[in-house]
């Protein structure tokens, strides 16, 4: 399954654009007799929430594409939902979109001093001219740190909650 991962992506894609939804992450869990296949997606408009309805509307969009497909055996199951409040920013398109956001960032490796993980307001994408944008972070120090895209294993929105008043 790992092998076919960024075609079946590109397929999901094009399938929820059809319906009006964006892939915003795709997992593969399970095993290869029975994968698990793991949909986080978010209305195109953003004009609000996905909901329960979304979700069973891209479920059923995406089923018998999965049955008809000959990658996928008989025996697989479908999970889809919403993004959620610490949605994963996984496209170049995330971190423009939540610029001034709180976000978490979790290396391949160290990022700064020995720590892989960073957290602190998203300030921007900085383009590279080798083809690699970098994360611009401030962290709670105040200090500006720039994070190549290529050492990120995963980032995401962190909820700041509000205390009541």
């Amino acid at each position: 399954m790992k092998t076919n991962q960024a075609e079946f992506r590109r397929d999901f894609e094009e399938r929820l654009s059809r319906l009006g939804y964006d892939l915003v992450q795709i997992e593969w869990a399970g095993n290869a007799h029975r994968p698990v296949i793991r949909l986080r997606v978010e209305r195109e408009a953003l004009d609000r929430p996905v909901s329960l309805d979304d979700c069973a509307t891209v479920s059923r969009g995406v089923e018998g594409w999965l049955d008809e497909d000959a990658r996928i055996p008989d025996r697989y199951v479908l999970e889809v939902s919403s993004p959620g409040l610490e949605r994963p920013l996984t496209r170049d398109r995330d971190f423009r979109r939540f610029c001034g956001q709180r976000i978490a960032v979790n290396g391949k490796g160290a990022l700064r001093e020995g720590a892989s993980r960073l957290e602190g307001r998203l300030l921007g994408l900085v383009e590279a001219g080798d083809g690699d944008a970098s994360i611009l972070l401030q962290l709670s120090s105040g200090d500006e740190v720039e994070v190549p895209r290529s050492r990120v294993a995963g980032a995401r929105l962190v909820h700041e909650w509000k205390r009541p008043s």
